[in-house]
């Protein structure tokens, strides 16, 4: 027992005696021995002088006699209980006579008073409040547990955790050997020594695993770490302050220049944006309109937008600005008279005066080029269908002679390629009236593709008679066929003209030989279509007529029809359209003959009854006798029934 009561003296004398040094460097005096160096009580004053921070008038500074010595020491304890201070069993003989336990009671009452009284919090003691500190400080430290003065602090990590709540800057927790408690310890002890100024009041072995390190000593020590890191959290929280008011004021300023600069912008763009609608011109085409209204209606989609955001914007901003000054009671903002305001509402109002003048003119304009587009291809329209009915009236007119006729179709037939230039012309036009979104048109009631429709019919008309009166001059110079030859001829010409050029190819040839009954093999046919088109690559009317002519001229042509017939009617004296119609006789030709013949009255088929039956024989009596047929032959053909 004597020997933990002889420790914490030890500690207390050596913590105590580095405690009263620190106050009394400021008059450059020390001392080593408490017992000793406060028996005269010049020191107890110059102490009590620093603490208290005021003059204890006068006293021995030299004192010899031991008089002297007591009046000093009284004059100090005098001091104290003026103060307030309360003191048991002290008296002025214990500290000349070097009383240690006294002493260290004084010294430590002292330290109490004027440097851990100050610490009390939310109505505990200073003890209490100064344990509350540390605990506060250290709770986010899983490894720390602040429960007293005492054996809380022997493995160093509680001093380290204090360090590093504060000053995270000087030592790294995390990385600390948490079993190295003197190392802990003497790196805390060091950075508070050298780094924030705080007293060394223990040696690392008053504390570092002892059980029960002494409680006034910390406390002491501990005392200088919350003073020091308190005015350190003063200096920071004015530092903020300051950071604060100047931040606030650098936000303003910051705010007035952002406000200045955006609102010479949004300025300038109003009135580029108004000299540009001034300067604008149109090139009278609706393509250019449309480009302009195109870029009208994106600037009332973005950009007008933009502007009616970055003006509501502008106006809360020189709000805020307003009420910020206000609140730091600062000297009130008033942007320059330009960048005002009300002069943003001024040239604001006269943006939107143009742009309704903007958007008139648009739209008058796209209407009046509408308009001009629908008259344009009215007229053209007009006068083409006007000239397509005149081209009509004109076929439709023609008689007299053949020649005179043909000169005439011809001269027509010339006409015809203006009128497909003419045609695209109008086709330009629609597709530039569609472009323009116009559906209707009062001004005509033509189309593009009602008069392209009408243009082929009157050059089909055109074509049709021009190649029915070349077939015509044809058919009047071969005067050793028939009528009723070259009706067949002409018919069967026609009927395998599929393009209706007037021409026939190798395969329609072909085809048309068969129809008459002239067939060939592949390689004869070829050598006659050679021989009959010469050097063209299809075979001419007159071509086909004058080759029907070269392989009947030398025939009998009445005994041959009739001998036709007969072979058509399978020798029966009658003929039914089942029978023509199986013989390949162009449909057309069928009707014509069906119409012609008369009705065979005679004896029949039974498998023919029920059909209609034609009298072939009859018909080509009369067909003979309007051609002036011999005798010989009518009796050739009587009897041969």
């Amino acid at each position: 027992m004597l020997m933990v009561e002889k420790q914490w003296i030890l500690v207390q004398q050596k913590t105590f005696t580095k405690w009263l040094n620190n106050k009394l460097k400021v008059r450059n005096l020390a001392i080593s021995d408490l017992t000793k160096d406060l028996s005269d009580g010049v020191n107890l004053i110059h102490l009590l002088e620093i603490l208290g921070d005021e003059s204890l008038g006068r006293y021995a500074s030299k004192p010899k006699l031991r008089v002297q010595k007591f009046e000093n020491v009284n004059k100090g304890l005098d001091f104290i209980k003026l103060r307030g201070i309360q003191m048991t069993n002290i008296g002025a003989e214990d500290i000349v006579d070097g009383n240690q336990k006294i002493i260290l009671g004084l010294i430590w009452t002292l330290i109490s008073k004027f440097t851990i009284s100050d610490i009390s919090s939310e109505g505990m003691s200073a003890k209490e409040g100064l344990l509350l500190w540390c605990q506060r400080k250290t709770a986010c430290y899983p490894e720390v547990e602040v429960r007293d003065f005492s054996a809380s602090w022997n493995d160093g990590l509680a001093f380290c955790a204090l360090l590093d709540i504060h000053r995270p800057d000087l030592i790294d927790f995390d990385s600390l050997d948490k079993n190295d408690h003197r190392g802990n310890m003497q790196l805390a002890f060091d950075i508070a020594a050298n780094e924030i100024g705080i007293p060394d009041l223990l040696d690392v072995e008053d504390v570092c695993d002892v059980d029960k390190p002494d409680e006034r000593s910390l406390m002491t020590y501990i005392a200088y770490w919350f003073h020091a890191f308190s005015q350190l959290e003063k200096v920071e929280n004015a530092g903020r302050r300051v950071e604060k008011f100047v931040s606030n004021m650098q936000g303003a300023w910051e705010m007035q220049s952002s406000y200045e600069k955006r609102m010479k912008e949004l300025l300038a763009q109003i009135a580029n944006q108004r000299a540009e609608w001034q300067g604008a011109s149109f090139e009278g085409t609706y393509t250019d309109a449309k480009v302009q209204l195109a870029e009208f209606s994106h600037y009332k989609r973005n950009q007008k937008r933009k502007w009616v955001a970055e003006k509501s914007d502008l106006a809360a901003l020189l709000g805020n600005i307003k009420t910020k000054l206000s609140t730091y009671r600062l000297r009130p903002y008033e942007p320059p008279a330009d960048l005002s305001l009300d002069r943003c509402d001024r040239d604001w109002e006269g943006l939107m005066k143009e742009e309704h003048e903007r958007s008139q003119l648009i739209n008058e304009t796209i209407r009046d080029i509408k308009n001009k587009l629908r008259r344009s291809f009215a007229d053209k329209a007009n006068d083409f269908a006007l000239t397509l009915k005149t081209l009509t009236l004109a076929i439709s007119g023609l008689e007299g002679d053949v020649e005179d006729q043909l000169t005439h179709v011809k001269r027509l037939n010339d006409n015809l390629p203006p009128l497909d230039a003419f045609l695209e012309t109008i086709a330009d036009l629609e597709e530039q009236c569609a472009e323009a979104n116009i559906d209707e048109n009062d001004y005509t009631t033509y189309t593009l593709d009602e008069l392209s429709y009408e243009l082929g019919l009157v050059k089909s008309s055109v074509a049709k008679k021009l190649a029915f009166l070349e077939n015509q001059m044809v058919a009047r110079n071969m005067t050793n066929l028939t009528p009723i030859q070259l009706e067949e001829f002409e018919s069967v010409f026609r009927h395998f003209d599929r393009d209706g050029s007037n021409t026939l190819q190798e395969i329609e040839f072909s085809a048309a030989l068969a129809s008459l009954g002239l067939v060939y093999d592949e390689d004869e046919m070829h050598e006659v279509f050679l021989e009959t088109c010469g050097r063209n690559s299809t075979v001419s009317f007159e071509q086909f007529i004058r080759f029907m002519v070269s392989v009947t001229e030398d025939q009998n042509t009445a005994e041959q029809v009739f001998q036709s017939f007969r072979e058509v009617a399978d020798g029966k004296p009658y003929v039914t359209e089942l029978d023509l119609r199986h013989s390949l006789i162009p449909d057309e030709l069928i009707d014509n003959l069906l119409e012609s013949m008369p009705k065979h009255e005679g004896p029949d088929l039974l498998e023919d009854r029920d059909l209609p039956k034609y009298d072939y024989i009859t018909f080509m009596e009369r067909m003979m006798d309007n051609q002036g047929t011999s005798e010989d032959t009518k009796r050739s053909i009587n009897g041969g029934h």
